[in-house]
């Protein structure tokens, strides 16, 4: 199926991306316009990857992984408006306005969508590994990872980062997993030994 191999080179780039990020937040890499305008593509690229993984585990993840799926998508959504708003808004703004707002209801909102999407994560992976589709230490890692991810205002920055590679290579591990998946129907109805009718 096309579409595991378009959702999982998504993955692959959001692997990449987090990295890139961690890299730049951490001084590897400097800030340049182009970094910071990558930056919020890391949260989009992650939700193709899981459509993707979802669409290959929910014959056996079942409400479970719909679920962790509609959370998991709803959090990377917010994410993505989050870094969006904190890489091309907020630095026109004063800090006085900027600290206004993160004290108001759009700091409540970036609280919000922080526990949604670690609820999400955490639900994802349970249902991606009792599917048994995926590589259970890429789920565990991108689960990991995820954690402090989700609360990055909550987290010293060294664990925000080093959780954010953990996930990247957790995605990368899944995305790998998903770039061999479209072979395997044909394989198993082999295996199977369909019979066709005339």
């Amino acid at each position: 199926m096309r579409v595991y191999r378009v959702t999982a080179a998504a993955g692959f780039v959001c692997a990449v991306l987090l990295v890139v990020n961690s890299a730049r937040r951490a001084g590897f890499l400097p800030e340049t316009a182009f970094t910071h305008a990558i930056a919020p593509f890391g949260a989009l690229t992650g939700l193709l990857a899981i459509t993707g993984i979802y669409l290959l585990i929910r014959s056996t993840a079942g409400t479970l992984g719909l679920v962790g799926y509609v959370l998991n998508s709803a959090g990377l959504a917010g994410a993505f408006a989050i870094e969006y708003i904190l890489h091309f808004v907020f630095p026109y703004l004063g800090g006085g306005t900027v600290t206004g707002l993160l004290a108001g209801s759009t700091g409540r909102a970036f609280l919000v969508t922080s526990v949604v999407l670690l609820a999400g994560v955490l639900t994802f992976s349970a249902a991606a590994i009792r599917s048994g589709a995926m590589p259970v230490v890429g789920v565990v890692l991108y689960a990991a990872g995820m954690i402090p991810g989700s609360l990055r205002n909550l987290m010293p920055v060294p664990i925000y980062l080093i959780g954010l590679v953990a996930a990247a290579a957790g995605i990368a591990w899944m995305a790998a997993r998903l770039w061999t998946a479209e072979e395997e129907p044909v394989a198993q109805g082999a295996r199977r030994g369909v019979r066709h009718t005339v």
